[in-house]
């Protein structure tokens, strides 16, 4: 049992990094609307967020402390503060499309409107936060999140084969431009960058070291690639069901409805369980990475192996955090269409993340024979190239495919 839960960690991040309120989306609408030729964007980034969530893992486990810490030290107050003020702004917008998105999973859980839940949401995640153990949040609200196996599970009794689903670029009535946004949308959700601020500041509350290296590998190597899985299972069952109807998905109750059909109102129970272990995850990873940043930036005591006493200003940094979310919220912007423009942020800022990440796992001065080697160097680099290209064409694409309405 020890050993299934040393993973946990990295199911948390992995779930709440690909299968968070805009993801269940916007992998439903790309199904739905292009089938499963986006399979390859997901393959991608698996392999990208894998690759800088292992130098992340280590440079924490190897160096006691989180990468943002020796960002702001090996780079520099400005470069750290550039990373701070992009990463900052997205976790902060996506924070409050996932406190929407767990108010969207009890509006259909309870048919009550989910801006009515969204105070009580926001007022559950910051108790959570303040009194409960980081390893009680990644054990239990990980663990449950895969409740979205059902979606895997669901493909296989609805007896489609993945060949019919998959052809080579845009169906007819869809168009180039139209596919490449969403295939950036998918990318940068992969590649978030509040993931590997939190996996690495995790390693740290979970004082891992260079024995734990071991650890930080299977959190990454199993638990990315299972998040990228149950993504690829919410594409393949819409695409299953929706595709050969024409039918777009724009709300979470239609992304639970290959469930449904598969399994009746048991699987409509077990969906909406995952959706909201998904997105309260999320939620949390997002509101601890708002604080894990700015504390770490400012040098500040964080983390939750401290009383909230001893990190007054790390929780006070998470409060603010809630409540600009909620704030955002009250303008009654719809959560799902919040976080596909998080994502399109989110691309954007990517080089400012990634970059330094990949400067601080070279130094030997930090790492010292666990610094990258050739294979992880041409891996990031490769990547980073990637990433540039996503950053400079999201802007462009959103406005030419009008946010991917065609």
């Amino acid at each position: 049992m020890k050993r299934l839960l040393s993973i946990a960690l990295g199911i948390l991040t992995a779930i709440g990094g690909f299968v968070d309120i805009g993801d269940i989306v916007a992998n439903a609408e790309a199904g739905a609307r292009f089938g499963i030729a986006h399979a390859w964007v997901l393959l991608v980034g698996v392999v990208g967020i894998c690759a800088y969530a292992e130098m992340s893992g280590r440079v924490s486990a190897v160096s006691g402390r989180p990468v943002f810490d020796l960002v702001r030290e090996r780079l520099g107050p400005r470069v750290a503060l550039a990373n701070l003020g992009g990463s900052l702004l997205v976790t902060v917008l996506t924070l409050g499309a996932e406190i929407g998105g767990v108010g969207l999973a009890l509006q259909l859980a309870t048919s009550v409107s989910y801006l009515l839940w969204v105070p009580l949401v926001a007022f559950v995640l910051w108790v959570v936060l303040w009194r409960a153990k980081f390893t009680v949040l990644e054990n239990v609200f990980g663990l449950t999140g895969l409740a979205l196996v059902v979606f895997v599970i669901a493909f296989f009794r609805l007896g489609v084969s993945p060949a019919e689903l998959w052809h080579p670029g845009p169906p007819p009535g869809e168009d180039w431009g139209t596919y490449w946004f969403f295939a950036v949308a998918l990318f940068a959700s992969a590649l978030t960058p509040y993931e590997v601020f939190f996996f690495s500041s995790g390693a740290v509350e979970e004082r891992w070291s260079r024995k734990d290296l071991l650890t930080s590998r299977v959190n990454v190597f199993v638990g990315f690639p299972l998040g990228g899985l149950l993504a690829f299972a919410l594409m393949l069952t819409s695409a299953a069901v929706f595709q050969p109807l024409g039918a777009s998905v724009d709300t979470l109750s239609q992304a639970a409805m290959p469930a449904a059909i598969a399994f009746g109102k048991i699987g409509m129970a077990v969906a909406i369980l995952g959706f909201f272990a998904a997105t309260f995850g999320a939620a949390m990873e997002t509101a601890l990475s708002t604080g894990y940043t700015v504390a770490q930036y400012l040098g500040w005591n964080w983390g939750k192996l401290r009383r909230p006493r001893e990190a007054a200003r790390f929780h006070t940094v998470v409060i603010i955090g809630i409540l600009v979310g909620v704030a955002v919220l009250f303008t009654t912007i719809d959560p799902i269409q919040l976080t596909e423009y998080t994502l399109l942020f989110s691309a954007v800022a990517l080089p400012l993340t990634y970059l330094p990440i990949l400067v601080v796992a070279n130094d030997r001065g930090y790492l010292g024979d666990r610094a990258n080697g050739r294979f992880a160097n041409v891996l990031g680099v490769t990547y980073l190239i990637v990433v540039v290209l996503a950053a400079v064409a999201a802007v462009p694409l959103m406005i030419i495919t009008r946010m991917g309405g065609g």
